[in-house]
């Protein structure tokens, strides 16, 4: 062999681990060509081994592993331990009848789940406060976070509680459990999925049906036109409004914030719809997430459609044992409050987070205490879209204490939006931002269609010919390679 072979062959092998190798300025995300690529080497593996149970557990746990060292680098080792340590617990707590020291292993592993936690994403913001408090120089801690951190362990606290509630039992092997936590579809944001949900379904391990295959493949491709077309492109506008926050106009400042409501909803839901078509052409069900939020009329509705495994899970393992409505009215909106702020809290460390989650609790006490006059009220077309817009409004304006860079800059869009508002921006706006306006619109409509639409277009694509199936995936793909932006851009529940 010449030596210009062997160095081709050199060079293929060092762009092949260098394509494998941890970058993290360059995170797998399911938006990339490379994660796609590995998939497609994953799944007749994984069919070949979905009936051999452990050695299936095995190659899942091992690429979920990897795709997680792809996206946060050796903190798939802390994962691992986190597992090791719940699995652990959990068979202590099932294991002894006595109350305190079930309560006593729930609490060691709920409370180190947290203190990782709080350390990856607290430590800084808390010594931030402390400096400020104290007069004394901050000078933050050199934390890189873990990307998914938030959701996980979300999923491992509500596992150790159900166990010690008797809800379910510990799994038989630390692999069946690790399976659950490390799954890749939702591992790093989301969705939150209960372990008495998702372990039956490990149980039973049912092979994926032709229908499964393809919904899965049609919410894939429809997460697809979500996140890498319309959000990804609507985000390049809406970027330059927040990074600017008194630099246009008050109209094009209006346009920046709607933009991000729309931006935040087809990026997160469109993230969840491709985890949940991963996992159903694998054979697992994740549940719903999103059903259609920006429809709500009021805040309990649009939270019980938003981001739906958060919700419930902050109702179940929050709200509820705070006392929930059980201990009179002022308890019932306090328990609402706290709930809301932690929920801000969980979100992100920065005040913005803990303002946004703690008004739209005051949002949902409202809302609940102003029941018995809004149930008077007649349902007809103008009362529906009168409290569908006192909705939207309140949410998209929320948003921009979500999205702005600090709570300052939030304050100053939003007042600019009401001070320096002109009719005469938005002619000049349209023509110039045409592509932006029209994908706007499409998100907007396509929101207001019923969800029976989807299911009909879901059953069509199922249904159809394999060509037609690859003419659309076709389009789709020709479609993201026209509006990509130059790099590939992260998911946005990524941060938290």
């Amino acid at each position: 062999m010449d030596t210009y072979s062997i160095s081709s062959i050199t060079n293929i092998f060092h762009n092949l681990w260098a394509m494998l190798e941890y970058d993290s300025t360059a995170p797998m995300l399911f938006s990339s060509g490379l994660f796609w690529l590995l998939f497609i080497l994953f799944l007749p593996i994984y069919s070949l081994l979905k009936k051999k149970k452990q050695q299936m557990l095995l190659f899942v746990v091992a690429f979920s592993l990897f795709f997680y060292y792809k996206s946060s680098g050796l903190f798939f080792l802390l994962l691992t331990a986190t597992s090791l340590v719940d699995w652990l617990m959990s068979h202590m707590i099932n294991k002894t009848s006595v109350k305190w020291k079930r309560r006593l292993y729930m609490y060691i592993s709920i409370l180190l789940s947290l203190s990782i936690l709080g350390y990856f994403k607290y430590s800084n913001f808390f010594l931030w406060n402390w400096a400020k408090m104290v007069d004394g120089n901050f000078q933050p801690l050199e934390i890189i976070l873990p990307v998914g951190i938030s959701f996980y362990t979300f999923q491992s606290i509500s596992y150790v509680i159900d166990v010690y509630k008797n809800r379910i039992s510990p799994t038989r092997t630390w692999l069946e459990y690790i399976f659950y936590l490390s799954f890749f579809p939702q591992l790093v944001a989301g969705p939150i999925v209960r372990a008495d949900y998702f372990l039956p379904q490990l149980e039973e391990n049912n092979v994926a049906t032709r229908e499964q295959i393809f919904s899965g493949l049609w919410l894939i491709i429809l997460g697809i036109i979500k996140k890498a077309i319309i959000a990804d492109y609507i985000a390049q506008y809406n970027d330059l409004i927040f990074s600017n926050p008194t630099g246009y106009s008050g109209f094009e400042s209006l346009m920046g914030v709607l933009g991000y409501t729309m931006q935040i909803y087809c990026d997160f839901s469109g993230y969840s719809d491709m985890a949940i078509g991963l996992a159903l052409i694998m054979g697992f069900k994740l549940g719903d997430n999103f059903k259609f939020p920006y429809q709500s009329q009021n805040l309990t509705e649009f939270w019980r459609r938003w981001h739906i495994s958060l919700s419930s899970w902050l109702r179940d393992y929050i709200y509820i044992p705070l006392g929930g409505n059980r201990k009179g009215t002022f308890r019932t909106y306090l328990n609402n409050l706290l709930t809301m702020l932690i929920g801000g809290l969980w979100h992100g460390a920065a005040w913005k987070f803990v303002f946004w989650g703690g008004m739209h609790g005051v949002g949902l006490a409202i809302h609940k205490a102003s029941r018995p006059y809004l149930d008077r009220i007649p349902s007809n077309i103008f009362t529906n879209t009168l409290f569908w817009a006192i909705t939207m409004t309140y949410v998209s304006l929320l948003w921009v204490f979500f999205r702005a860079s600090s709570f300052g800059d939030s304050l100053l869009i939003i007042q600019n939006i009401f001070v320096n508002f002109e009719t005469a921006h938005i002619l000049p706006f349209i023509s110039e931002r045409r592509v932006w306006c029209i994908m706007m619109l499409i998100i907007i409509l396509s929101h207001a269609l019923p969800a029976s639409f989807y299911d009909k277009c879901r059953q069509y694509f199922v249904n159809s010919l394999w060509i037609i199936k690859l003419c659309i995936f076709i389009v789709v793909v020709q479609l993201v390679i026209q509006f990509m932006s130059e790099d590939v851009a992260p998911f946005i529940y990524f941060q938290f």
